[in-house]
């Protein structure tokens, strides 16, 4: 067993009995699936427009190459500058170099799950550079010294009370603010650090191909001030945000909106495609994008897994998904979770490491029925553990105790052996690896067939 599954199994054991935490969450989700039907009204056929994204984004990653190529000579007539970056150490390494460049003391970053993913935050702290999170959500763990919890909303495990006495440890602040109270004070301090800021990072919704642009989408204003106020705005993005064209933003947008927080659609839309130009008085004097492989190509050479790479990060199948529900966003140990990141991460960090994940799945389907680009996650899912097992990556007791499973499931006079209390015993001592983290497997006291005969004698 792997370093990171032990982790994964001794954290979401804890969150599992954690009823204080599933409260929270459940209060959370809830009033997500109490707006997601509203947002789910402008569209006259949802699955027609589902369908008719999932097109377009398999229309872009079949021309991956072709489309980035297009998008990097588009933005570079405008004054723009594109770094392709192979994995993180690239990403962060101009990043520096950027920074160092310009002297940069203090830099302000908007959500960004990419930068997540990096680990840039650590990175520029480490060369000296202060590195704030200018979200609220990303803000509150920030001061908490933890992760985001959830790929669109960073502090969706924490009540109000919670923020408020962190506020108050942090910060200094009465331990009883209330919510507005709280933003009131956060957003007193992040405006002073805009405007001392040399550098702004942002990641990126869309790459708009044809016309050379990033879309960015955000609720809070933060992500345009992030950009705006500093002299330099680096972009950080996965080479698989590329759309083809900028009119098809009118379907991703609404689609984004409603299926990541049940809106018609997010209060910020930007289009930024570049720095600014002599004939315009705000902006940023120099703008990079960083074009992030990170082992999506690897994603990439597989004719199923590339599928995952249509995703936009809306966060609905985490919304729905019972494991998410149960054990959280941090048990899973890595940037993105839930089922898009149980399907993704083997590919992009291994699956000996990470192969666990794909299996922290009740493979019910509902995420591939919520999606908002009709990914069929939980075929991704099967697909990932028949990689692990044409790998070798299983123990010869797991590949024995299938092997049993097999042959007892092709003979009926097997299956019919011993059923109730014997079956049980003998079926939970063999296969332990499952009871350890689970309740024990539980037969009737008589199988189908045997009732059937039963019942129809003749």
């Amino acid at each position: 067993m792997s370093e990171t599954s032990q982790h994964f199994i001794a954290k979401s054991t804890i969150k599992a009995a954690d009823l204080e935490h599933r409260r929270k969450i459940n209060f959370n989700i809830s009033q997500y699936n109490a707006k997601v039907p509203e947002g789910k009204e402008q569209f006259a056929n949802v699955n027609l427009a589902r369908e008719k994204a999932k097109n377009l984004k398999w229309k872009a990653i079949e021309n991956l190459d072709t489309q980035l190529e297009i998008f990097e000579q588009q933005f570079s007539k405008r004054g723009g500058k594109v770094i392709w970056a192979e994995d993180a150490a690239q990403a962060i390494g101009s990043i520096v170099e950027i920074c160092k460049k310009v002297q940069c003391k203090t830099l302000v970053k908007s959500k960004s799950m990419v930068t997540e993913e990096i680990h840039l935050n650590a990175e520029l702290e480490k060369n000296g550079i202060e590195s704030i999170e200018t979200d609220l959500g990303e803000y509150i763990q920030q001061l908490d010294g933890e992760p985001p919890y959830h790929i669109v909303t960073p502090a969706m495990h924490k009540s109000k009370e919670d923020v408020a006495k962190l506020f108050a440890s942090k910060l200094g602040t009465l331990p009883h603010l209330t919510p507005q109270q709280l933003t009131l004070v956060a957003r007193d301090i992040l405006r002073k650090k805009y405007t001392a800021a040399e550098v702004g990072v942002t990641g990126a919704n869309f790459i708009i191909s044809d016309i050379g642009a990033v879309a960015v989408t955000e609720n809070e204003g933060n992500a345009r001030l992030s950009c705006a106020f500093p002299k330099v705005h680096i972009v950080v993005v996965g080479i698989e945000k590329v759309i083809p064209s900028l009119t098809d933003l009118g379907l991703f947008w609404p689609l984004l909106a409603t299926y990541g927080t049940g809106q018609k659609m997010t209060v910020y839309n930007s289009i930024i495609t570049g720095p600014k130009q002599k004939n315009e008085n705000d902006g940023p004097e120099e703008m990079y994008v960083i074009l992030l492989d990170n082992g999506r190509t690897n994603i990439l050479q597989s004719p199923v897994q590339r599928e995952s790479l249509y995703c936009i990060r809306c966060g609905a199948c985490l919304n729905v998904c019972p494991v998410y529900k149960n054990i959280g966003g941090h048990a899973y140990g890595v940037t993105y979770s839930g089922p898009i990141g149980s399907v993704i991460t083997p590919n992009l960090k291994g699956v000996e490491s990470f192969k666990h994940l794909s299996y922290a799945s009740s493979l019910c389907g509902a995420c591939t029925e919520v999606c908002s680009v009709k990914i069929n996650l939980h075929e991704l899912l099967l697909d990932n553990r028949k990689q692990a097992v044409e790998g070798g990556t299983g123990t010869f007791s797991e590949k024995m105790g299938w092997k049993l499973w097999k042959t007892a499931s092709l003979r009926r006079s097997l299956m019919n052996l011993g059923n109730g209390p014997i079956k049980n015993k003998l079926v939970n001592s063999l296969f332990k690896a499952w009871t350890q983290n689970r309740t024990d497997l539980n037969f009737s006291q008589k199988t189908f067939n045997e009732m059937w005969k039963e019942r129809y004698k003749g």
